[in-house]
């Protein structure tokens, strides 16, 4: 299904850094345009003090990929800067997209320093599409990790995610769904979402309805006429166990239980839910309503899901806006793109590096490929390892890893195999993937998240799960680092 398009009628092409122009101009003129540069985006932490990221926004990347080109209007704003060259302006004109892409997919557990994207192409198309590429990837990659922290709090009890009217603009709500799908939640209140994604949608009433009536029990008699097969009455716009519940019962008695039916939820989104949802429970079950469910909702987030569930509330599942939709306790995901490799008149690669007094931001140098090591027996992931593209890395014996930093702490991985996380999703301009069902990436997900040790899984102070370096990718890095530091004694 077509992707949302914020401009509806008009392609995204423009929405980049201005830099990126400027630059891209600045490479035309110096005979640069089509110098060949390599470019890795990654994150350097993961949010919230977590121990892992759930990859998404690859497919809305595709999408403005494939759809790259500047129209009239585009070209006839370029030329009113009265910045840019005639050459440049012609070549924009014609412009089509020629890059390598290679990808990890959605829905892996990802962690910091490994290349998540990385593009091999023309510098100036390279460099181009850096604002997409951290936009697309930073957004949903955020969201999806945020929902699958909270729906792994929930323990197994469906999350829906209830965020749109608290969404940082329409864009932010519809991908924003998408991603909490992947991350976990089993449906959404964003209807535009179903229709884009094919991913479920949900929704009962609101405190207005109730308050449209004469009284609570004639608004839930009537939504009960109305919906008899999805009676999910909120029950706290007055007094949830004076009025709400028992309104709720006298309906369910009155209505539904002459037809056959049973009811479907009843819905807290105010108070204290640990109290409100034990006491909730106990007039249900008394009332011969053992089977309805209790729905919650109001700011939740991953810990006060954790904490009432330790308290004993009665829960059977969850309604998550503002704190999942806009990843309130951390709200930016801190991907990058940098420049990593060229390649000179003959098409050797020529790795470059970044340097700074800040350890976390030196790059890591060169094209490269991304491992993920296995257990033989668990299927546990025990390592992921970034080498050189070009590196012959025998993984069918014995391997040897090393912390990157601490490079005294190794250990030696055996009966293990590897599974390289980047695939070819762009093969020189022309998309050679096809993406997944966004309910199949969130089953992905959830079967990729099972195989991280639990110590990984904790919300505070996780086992580190270490990315090491191969050898010949540790010691390129280190050539370099010593090589500028001889320069600039």
């Amino acid at each position: 299904m077509k992707n949302f398009d914020v401009k509806n009628a008009r392609n995204l092409t423009m929405l980049v850094d201005f830099y990126e122009l400027t630059m891209g101009n600045g490479y035309f003129k110096n005979g640069l345009e089509n110098k060949i540069a390599y470019f890795d985006m990654y994150f350097r932490r993961v949010p919230d003090g977590g121990g892992y990221c759930i990859m998404a926004g690859l497919d809305q990347l595709i999408d403005y990929l494939s759809n790259l080109k500047f129209d009239e209007e585009d070209i006839e704003y370029l030329k009113s800067k009265n910045l840019f060259s005639d050459e440049f302006i012609n070549f924009l004109k014609d412009f089509k997209f020629s890059c390598d892409v290679f990808a990890v997919p959605e829905g892996t557990p990802v962690f910091p320093n490994e290349p998540l994207v990385t593009v091999r192409g023309p510098v100036i198309q390279a460099q181009f599409i850096e604002t997409m590429i951290l936009l697309s990837i930073n957004h949903q990659t955020l969201i999806a990790t945020k929902a699958n922290r909270i729906c792994r709090a929930a323990n197994g009890r469906p999350v829906m995610e209830f965020g749109s009217r608290r969404a940082q603009g329409y864009d932010g709500a519809i991908y924003g769904a998408r991603a909490a799908i992947i991350g976990g939640c089993s449906s959404t209140a964003c209807t535009i979402a179903e229709q884009l994604f094919n991913v479920p949608a949900v929704g009962t009433m609101a405190h207005s309805w109730i308050q449209l009536f004469g009284n609570e029990y004639e608004a839930f008699k009537a939504w009960a006429k109305a919906y008899p097969n999805n009676c999910t009455f909120l029950v706290d716009t007055y007094n949830v166990l004076k009025s709400g519940v028992p309104n709720a019962i006298k309906v369910f008695n009155e209505v539904l239980k002459p037809q056959g039916i049973r009811p479907t939820a009843i819905r807290i989104d105010s108070g204290d839910i640990t109290y409100l949802s034990k006491k909730c429970r106990k007039l249900l079950d008394e009332a011969g309503y053992c089977d309805c469910k209790i729905l919650v909702s109001n700011s939740l987030d991953e810990y006060i899901i954790r904490d009432v569930l330790n308290q004993g509330a009665e829960i059977d599942s969850f309604g998550v806006g503002e704190r999942l939709i806009t990843a309130k306790s951390e709200p930016v995901f801190g991907g990058v793109y940098k420049l990593v490799a060229v390649e000179d008149n003959s098409g050797d690669i020529i790795p470059r590096i970044k340097i700074s007094e800040n350890e976390e931001k030196i790059t890591n140098p060169g094209f490269k490929k991304v491992y993920r090591l296995f257990d033989k027996d668990s299927h546990a992931a025990l390592v992921d390892l970034i080498a050189l593209s070009d590196e012959d890395i025998n993984l069918n014996e014995d391997l040897e890893v090393f912390d990157p930093i601490h490079v005294w702490k190794r250990k030696t991985i055996k009966n293990y195999y590897a599974r390289e996380l980047l695939i070819q999703v762009f093969d020189k301009g022309n998309l050679v993937y096809n993406s997944p069902s966004v309910m199949d990436i969130r089953k992905f997900a959830l079967e990729e998240s099972t195989k991280l040790w639990s110590e990984t899984l904790r919300f505070e102070n996780p086992h580190t799960y270490y990315v090491d370096l191969s050898d010949g990718l540790w010691n390129l890095k280190h050539n370099l680092l010593h090589k500028y530091s001889n320069i600039y004694k």
